[in-house]
């Protein structure tokens, strides 16, 4: 009954996430809710870990792919967070927290998203398994040296702070996902690790996002209901950076790749691992993240309606597999 509660969960965070971010004003709006940044690491630690148990870094030891995958990440670090950074300075130049929100966003490609989208979509799935896992790790080498780079001037990016929030948030449970993993083939066989667990774990961080969201918006009710155009205000600048970088993908991916490789390179460099995000900003910028996490919030609802439709049209564009 559980994981059916939590399939439907995970299937449904085009109306799930904005119903915590709902739960989350309205308790903070009526009810001093201080006490939740206690369940900030926890909820990040469920939030993350899960998703690395299927992690498999060996599966990116080889050259298969190079030139798709070297696309990849031209777009993911040359590109696009350039533009979120100058969609960010555009739409709100007096609110450098949001700007930081926008570059974190573009700063942490792909996710588990990534490659349940390919498949969606019939595209190369080995691509997306070696596109997320390189994604993650340069996206969490790169981001505070991005912040510091492009923000700096204006924000005090705490360094060290995001430095160690990645180490918690990201290397940690990488760690701890793969010695999971290895425990679990052990004591309950490939077969049965590949037919029943494997797709049930990562479900298991869309409680976290949800409890993340209801934290985030808990903390910032009262600036919510105060402004609540707020929310709105943000959606333009989300749905114009999704799609630059739906657009660019494509046609670097029509240009230059067969159809498998093409929808592999849009999924690993769209998708954006808002979890990630999420979790370096409510743990590295303590109150403050919280105002990331409206952002980040809402890029949810964007990214996931964005991938859907997507899917809908890969065989206009690249033609049926």
């Amino acid at each position: 009954m559980l994981w059916k509660v939590i399939a439907i969960l995970q299937s449904r965070l085009i109306w799930t996430i904005p119903a915590a971010m709902l739960a989350g004003i309205a308790s903070g709006y009526f009810f001093d809710m201080s006490f939740v940044k206690v369940t900030v690491v926890p909820l990040t630690f469920l939030m993350v870990y899960p998703m690395m148990i299927n992690m498999e870094i060996r599966k990116v030891l080889n050259f298969d792919g190079l030139k798709c995958q070297l696309a990849a990440q031209v777009i993911n670090f040359g590109i696009i967070p350039f533009i979120a950074y100058a969609i960010g300075i555009f739409f709100f130049p007096d609110d450098p927290m949001i700007v930081l929100g926008l570059l974190f966003a573009a700063l942490l490609p792909t996710s588990g998203m990534t490659i349940s989208w390919t498949g969606f979509a019939k595209g190369n799935m080995t691509a997306a398994v070696k596109m997320t896992v390189v994604g993650l790790i340069a996206g969490s080498i790169a981001t505070p040296f991005y912040a510091k780079w492009l923000m700096g001037k204006t924000i005090d990016i705490p360094m060290m702070q995001i430095f160690m929030s990645i180490m918690m948030v990201v290397f940690l449970p990488m760690v701890l996902g793969n010695l999971t993993r290895r425990v679990l083939i052990r004591l309950y066989g490939m077969p049965h690790y590949q037919t029943q667990l494997r797709q049930k774990l990562p479900a298991l961080s869309t409680l976290g996002v949800l409890g993340i969201v209801y934290v985030a918006m808990c903390l910032k009710a009262k600036a919510i209901t105060g402004q609540p155009a707020m929310l709105l205000t943000y959606l333009l600048p989300l749905a114009l950076l999704y799609g630059v970088n739906f657009f660019i993908s494509t046609v670097v991916g029509k240009l230059f790749f067969n159809r498998g490789d093409a929808i592999a390179l849009v999924y690993g460099t769209v998708m954006r691992n808002l979890s990630i995000a999420l979790a370096i900003a409510m743990t590295a910028f303590s109150e403050r993240g919280a105002e990331i996490a409206v952002i980040l919030a809402l890029a949810y609802i964007v990214q996931v309606q964005a991938a859907a439709w997507y899917v809908r049209f890969t065989d206009t564009i690249f033609g049926k597999a």
